[in-house]
């Protein structure tokens, strides 16, 4: 057997190879060898650490989850059932799989509802006055500005991403309403406009399929390019990052444009499932921010930033919309829904602030 050539991985199993190592702090007992085909390797042994309970802890979750709707109900383990809970939160995965990117940088966005309404309204405006086809560009493309303009408050203006993003977004929301002239709707009479909202592709929703391309693309650029690893640089020690050469204000307003662009899919997605484009606050816009930011955060996403992965995103995601799925088919409480999201995140939340203390 071959030393691993990560020096990460390296550094790992030789602090794992000599257990009560006081110059590591770790003082337990002896770890377990590892076996492989029923063999153990002299020396090389296997520990659990806090952070591979952060990083895979919620597969146990997502796993305990999942059995214990199964046994429940004898409707949630079916085809048409866990397509349906993929496809019911594709566009709260979409925009959740890019702010990943804009939070393992160390920055936040509140203003996800407000791109995606206005992205939705636009590109359904397009598609009234200038054809179908131009509904794409517009509706990515102005979410894409919308990034950009909150990018350049936190970089150039030096405005706290919280702060930038929260007012960007109430403007957003506005002008969104403005253009629907105080919430009328925006319907496109060609049937085209509802084609990637309403048309199937062997039997999966084509939104569910761009959610699942969108995501594996994002990881892969997160783990495998020289870019996904600037991000992690820039989010775990920003000055640090800086005297590195790395650009810094370059890579973020990068992740601002990355999660704006995506939410004006996400919202062109939406208009073109339900037909029309609104401005409207009650709905999904409303709560896109939160529901995102949740599903990030349930997947072991740091809020401080330098660690992260969006395939964690994706199960945090679908996490919370299995439990509203499994709950509506057990017949539990809507407020129980609410209770048990904001205890896993806790969980979630808790155990990376542990890991970053040590």
């Amino acid at each position: 057997m071959t030393a691993p050539t990560d020096p990460v991985a390296s550094e790992s199993l030789a602090t794992a190879a000599e257990p009560g190592n006081t110059a590591t702090g770790d003082t337990g007992a002896p770890s377990a060898p590892v076996r492989i085909g029923g063999v153990a390797i002299p020396g090389l042994r296997f520990r659990i650490t806090p952070q591979h309970i952060r990083d895979y802890g919620i597969l146990v979750f997502a796993a305990a989850l999942f059995i214990y709707f199964t046994v429940a109900s004898s409707t949630f383990l079916t085809s048409a059932n866990l397509l349906n809970i993929v496809y019911q939160n594709a566009t709260i995965g979409i925009a959740a799989v890019a702010v990943t990117f804009t939070i393992i940088a160390g920055n936040f966005d509140l203003s996800l509802g407000s791109i995606f309404a206005l992205s939705e309204v636009l590109g359904a405006w397009a598609a009234v006055h200038w054809g179908v086809a131009w509904c794409f560009p517009v509706a990515i493309g102005s979410g894409a500005i919308m990034g950009l303009i909150n990018g350049l408050l936190v970089t150039k203006l030096r405005v706290n991403a919280f702060l930038a993003t929260l007012a960007s977004g109430l403007s957003f929301g506005g002008i969104a309403v403005g253009v629907t002239h105080g919430g009328l709707l925006i319907t496109p009479t060609s049937s085209a406009f509802t084609f990637i909202g309403q048309h199937k592709a062997a039997g999966i929703w084509d939104s569910a399929i761009i959610f699942i391309v969108l995501a594996v693309v994002l990881q892969l650029v997160l783990a495998y390019t020289v870019f996904g690893r600037h991000l992690y640089g820039v989010g775990d020690n920003r000055n640090a990052a800086r005297l590195s050469g790395l650009k810094v204000d370059r890579i973020t307003i990068q992740t601002f444009v990355i999660t704006g662009a995506a939410c004006g899919l996400a919202g062109l997605i939406d208009s073109s499932t339900t037909g029309s484009g609104t401005s409207s606050q009650a709905g999904l816009a409303g709560q896109l921010a939160l529901l995102a930011i949740a599903g990030v955060a349930l997947g072991g996403t740091s809020i401080f930033g330098g660690v992260g992965s969006v395939w964690r995103t994706v199960l945090g995601v679908l996490m919370l919309g299995m439990i509203t799925n499994g709950f509506d088919l057990i017949a539990v409480a809507d407020y129980w829904q609410n209770i048990v999201r904001g205890i896993l995140i806790i969980i979630a939340v808790a155990i990376g602030f542990v890991v970053d203390r040590r």
